[in-house]
């Protein structure tokens, strides 16, 4: 089990994932992301996860450069949008990114959404972005089993990492087995399903019993599946918080009581019906 935020996982190809990063979905480009990205940096985190259609690239690349931290001590992934899926359009949004980020490298790129019918050529796009090594490591994001099972069938690369939804609520078994199975690294999007876990009783009854909130319960039980976490947060306190989850361990029948929290039910879209973007 992961010890600290510098505690990383290995993917399939040889690069070292942090277990824990910042997400920051829904942050405000400008001071807000760039203060957010900053508090993060400062209390130890060394992951950041946006995306192009968040909007805030910018500022998450102007706090990396303002914190003085090496880049390669870094580990920063963003997602490619809907609207930009296809193998050109893919190159070009790339580099779109990578300006706004003023990187000259990216740890970690997604696919955000599978869509329908473009993601292969979008994957071909993305195989030759890492083979050029402008990419450290390729992955997708929403991609339910069948979605995987589909674009391995001819891709030439596997993906690393499949970043979903994934909480209490729902708890993807059957996906999080599968990509355990292929070595793709489970990663969770919206951990605390955007604050609406907060209240649950026996979320609320296991924090209690070792001294921590409800979120840090939530981050543990991620992390104890073997799932990389993104918690967002813009306040430092509930940053320097979220990361504190290293000290307790929840035991088995824990696990298994808060996996029994499921519904199959979702704070975001379902993946086999979206289609924002792609219209």
């Amino acid at each position: 089990m992961p010890n600290s935020l510098k505690d990383t996982t290995t993917l399939h190809n040889g690069v070292k994932m942090p277990w824990m990063g910042l997400g920051v979905f829904k942050v405000e480009e400008g001071e807000e992301v760039v203060e957010s990205v900053k508090a993060a940096l400062k209390n130890g985190y060394i992951s950041i996860d946006t995306a192009a259609i968040y909007g805030n690239e910018e500022g998450v690349g102007k706090a990396i450069k303002e914190s003085g931290i090496p880049r390669e001590d870094l580990f920063i992934t963003t997602k490619l949008w809907n609207s930009e899926q296809g193998y050109e359009k893919t190159l070009k949004a790339f580099e779109t990114s990578m300006k706004k980020l003023g990187l000259d490298y990216l740890d970690l790129y997604l696919i955000h959404w599978p869509g329908k019918d473009k993601y292969k050529d979008t994957w071909k796009a993305f195989e030759k972005l890492y083979k050029d090594g402008k990419i450290r490591a390729i992955g997708v994001s929403n991609f339910q089993v069948h979605h995987l099972e589909d674009l391995m069938s001819e891709a030439e690369v596997k993906p690393m990492v499949n970043q979903v939804e994934f909480h209490p609520h729902l708890t993807q078994k059957e996906l999080l087995s599968f990509c355990k199975e292929q070595g793709i690294a489970l990663e969770a999007w919206s951990p605390l399903k955007q604050g609406q876990l907060l209240d649950e009783p026996l979320l609320k009854e296991i924090a209690e019993k070792y001294n921590k909130s409800v979120a840090q319960v939530i981050l543990r039980w991620d992390l104890q599946h073997g799932v990389i976490t993104i918690p967002k947060s813009t306040k430092e306190h509930r940053i320097i918080e979220n990361a504190d989850v290293f000290d307790f361990e929840l035991s088995q029948e824990e696990v298994e009581k808060i996996d029994r929290l499921n519904q199959d039910s979702r704070a975001g879209s379902h993946p086999d019906t979206l289609t924002k973007g792609f219209e």
